[in-house]
């Protein structure tokens, strides 16, 4: 599939307006239209980057077949990269309230 039929099909399963996509990323909407419509060719690297973290995808999934990601769902490795960024402090609280939410889950099963 095509990174404009990728763009396309994500912005839709978000319902997105080319709008919204546009402001998120900071283009034009027109930008974004013909991205879709594959009359944009090789948009830049910071643009791809914006658009997969927009759309909670990897880069990889987004521009061509990833080899990996039937491994790991697009979300699971969006929610890494944006959990490798926090302090340190902040990933002790997530990894708490996974834990507590391990618990659970385990007592309620």
């Amino acid at each position: 599939m095509s990174f404009a039929r990728k763009l396309y099909d994500l912005r839709l399963q978000r319902g997105m307006s080319l709008q919204k996509v546009a402001d998120a990323v900071e283009i034009s909407k027109a930008h974004v239209f013909n991205l879709e419509k594959g009359l944009t060719a090789n948009p830049s690297m910071d643009l791809v980057v914006k658009l997969a973290e927009l759309f909670r995808v990897r880069v990889a999934d987004l521009v061509g077949d990833n080899p990996d990601a039937e491994d790991q769902p697009a979300e699971m490795v969006a929610m890494f990269r944006d959990l490798k960024s926090l302090e340190e402090s902040d990933r002790d609280t997530i990894r708490m309230l996974m834990e507590t939410m391990k618990k659970r889950r385990e007592q309620q099963g």
